[in-house]
């Protein structure tokens, strides 16, 4: 737990004398690398102007913001603020931002996203998206050059990535060809390029379109192309990735997103060399990845909601928000930020291509993807397409069935939200 005390910008904002008695604002915080940390040293530069602010930053792991958070929230016991990826999905507990905020700023800042975090008729300013990701492929280029086969170019096909793949395993004896992580927003690109719609005509979720991509993926389990146990040896929708096989060398092609490139830069170091290959096309003429990420996020139960809007509005400030960029080696959702470019703090020069790759490869995301992302009951539709994917890996079930089952599964949580 780290105590952070907001400084003068707060006071600027909120008139704030300092207050005879602390005001102390909670801070649920997940790092995928070190951004609680950052956020932490940003913070500090509030406390001499207002001391009377403090707010505490109590990093959890990323489970508890899955399963905890939510439960506190509908106890009524959540944090003022916190770190959140489900946008959507728990947009009826977030404070409404606008009544205290530049909204022409956020707007011309921060654009789309902006929509993630709006469901229904709530459609105010509630978050400040803190990471902007992207799924995508890295490919281990020194295994491809070991076996004397070029990588496939910029319009692959999946087809394409597989063969390729498949070959160079089989030459430098590399256990495993492909792997992607057991995740349901990681398939969520491909199935895409595969025609799925995940929305029907009245943009109620819908696996309509999702029995090629699963029969391919499937067929790919059962011939070892991918890595099988990343999702065979799991149950439900606990989630999986293969980051370790592809930093120690196993993996030819590993497809998983934008987050992995610091984990990558300081582990791999010189055992070989990588890139990101962005996400190969699919038979329904897409080549998209996923977007998603993080955001930064307060609460209606706050007892301190102007100090709430004050902390994530400084933050979303564009100096600031790109020094936390810099230093925690995340893409940017602030337009402004983006387009002025960002210099990654300590990134080696295989990391700087590595993002800067992630961040091109955004103009190929499908608009059914960026929809997606901000859908309302996009996390029980995760869910589902794990558990029933996996079914069909293992052979409890057909691909036909397990797509009908998602179909039946996605009607149940339908009811049951309702």
């Amino acid at each position: 737990m780290t105590q952070l005390k907001l400084l003068g910008t707060t006071a600027l904002v909120l008139g704030l004398a300092a207050p005879a008695m602390a005001q102390e604002i909670r801070f649920m915080c997940y790092s995928d690398g070190n951004e609680c940390e950052v956020y932490d040293d940003v913070l500090t530069r509030f406390e001499a102007a207002n001391p009377g602010v403090d707010v505490i930053v109590d990093v959890v792991p990323y489970q508890a913001i899955l399963e905890n958070l939510p439960v506190q929230l509908a106890a009524g016991t959540g944090p003022d603020i916190a770190k959140v990826t489900d946008l959507g999905g728990l947009n009826q507990y977030y404070l409404d931002l606008t009544p205290h905020i530049d909204t022409g700023y956020w707007d011309a800042s921060f654009g789309g996203t902006l929509d993630w975090y709006r469901v229904g008729d709530r459609q105010g300013y509630y978050g400040l998206h803190s990471q902007l990701t992207i799924t995508g492929a890295f490919a281990n280029a020194t295994l491809f050059e070991q076996a004397g086969i070029e990588m496939p170019g910029d319009g692959a096909t999946w087809e394409d990535w597989a063969a390729a793949s498949r070959a160079v395993a089989e030459a430098t004896g590399t256990p495993f060809p492909m792997a992607i992580d057991r995740s349901g927003h990681r398939v969520a690109g491909p199935a895409i390029s595969y025609g799925a719609q995940y929305f029907d005509a009245e943009g109620n979720g819908s696996f309509a379109g999702f029995e090629p991509f699963a029969a391919a993926f499937v067929g790919w389990n059962e011939d070892g192309t991918f890595a099988r146990d990343v999702w065979a040896s799991q149950g439900g929708a606990t989630y999986q990735d293969a980051a370790q096989e592809f930093i120690n060398g196993q993996l030819v092609f590993y497809y998983s997103g934008s987050w992995q490139v610091g984990r990558m830069d300081s582990q791999v170091g010189d055992l070989f060399d990588w890139q990101v290959v962005g996400s190969p096309c699919g038979p329904a003429g897409a080549c998209s990845g996923m977007p998603g990420g993080a955001g930064i996020v307060g609460f209606e139960q706050s007892q301190n909601p102007e100090i709430v809007a004050a902390v994530i509005d400084f933050l979303a400030q564009e100096d600031v928000y790109a020094e936390v960029a810099a230093r925690t080696r995340n893409l940017p959702a602030h337009l402004g930020v983006a387009a002025a470019g960002v210099e990654f703090e300590g990134a080696s020069p295989a990391a700087q291509a590595a993002l800067n790759a992630f961040a091109g490869d955004l103009a190929n995301v499908s608009p059914i993807a960026f929809a997606y992302q901000g859908y309302a009951g996009n996390r029980a539709m995760f869910g589902i397409t794990v558990e029933r994917l996996s079914q069909a890996i293992v052979g409890e079930l057909s691909v036909e069935d397990a797509v009908a089952r998602m179909g039946e599964d996605l009607a149940a949580a339908m009811a049951e939200s309702r």
